[in-house]
């Protein structure tokens, strides 16, 4: 074995794992839950088998699929955390995400309760020091906690599941998107 040549390997490990989870999260965007594991393999630009040496089955790659969408969402979280004024785009941003994630979605509610609730519960934690900087310097409602934000969530995710179509479902949601934003920040809040 030459010096050097198992962190090349792990190197390419990682890349093919980066890979793979950014083609399942293209996948799931666009709602195509069917063919998961074939298309995925296909669009990262792997065989099947590497595929299932990094993840054993659905469920696997499901939940490294969660893990990273939730690590994106962190990131924009602590890109926001210290512009308050900022938090209402953020959550826009947010939302929006959910509109394009919307086949991720929808496999996370077919989860145990138990294991949905402890995604939602990270969400919510993501949320809790940039909402209450926004509320602190008086941008948003007083009386918004993080759990009304796992409400918005919700209603954005209802609207959604009611559009016939993608293009339907994006324009309700972005018109629901902006009732509930009007009533969360307060007049003269940046957008």
């Amino acid at each position: 074995m030459l010096y050097g040549a198992p962190t090349a390997r792990r190197r390419d490990a990682q890349r093919n794992r980066a890979a793979i989870l950014e083609a399942a999260s293209e996948v799931l965007a666009g709602g195509d839950v069917v063919a998961l594991m074939p298309e995925i393999a296909r669009r990262a630009g792997v065989g099947q088998a590497t595929l299932y040496r990094h993840f054993a089955d659905r469920h696997a790659l499901l939940a490294a699929v969660l893990s990273y969408q939730l690590d994106l969402l962190d990131a924009r979280v602590v890109a926001h955390a210290q512009h308050p004024a900022e938090f209402r785009s953020l959550l826009r941003e947010v939302l929006h995400h959910q509109i394009e994630m919307r086949g991720l979605v929808s496999l996370v509610r077919r989860l145990e309760p138990a294991v949905q609730e402890r995604y939602r519960q990270r969400v919510i934690a993501a949320f809790a020091v940039p909402l209450r900087r926004a509320r602190e310097h008086g941008y948003v409602r007083a009386d918004l906690v993080p759990e009304d934000l796992a409400l918005l969530l919700t209603m954005v995710q209802g609207v959604t599941e009611a559009a016939a179509d993608v293009a339907a479902a994006r324009a309700a949601a972005d018109r629901s998107i902006d009732l509930m934003l009007d009533g969360v920040f307060r007049a003269g809040a940046a957008d």
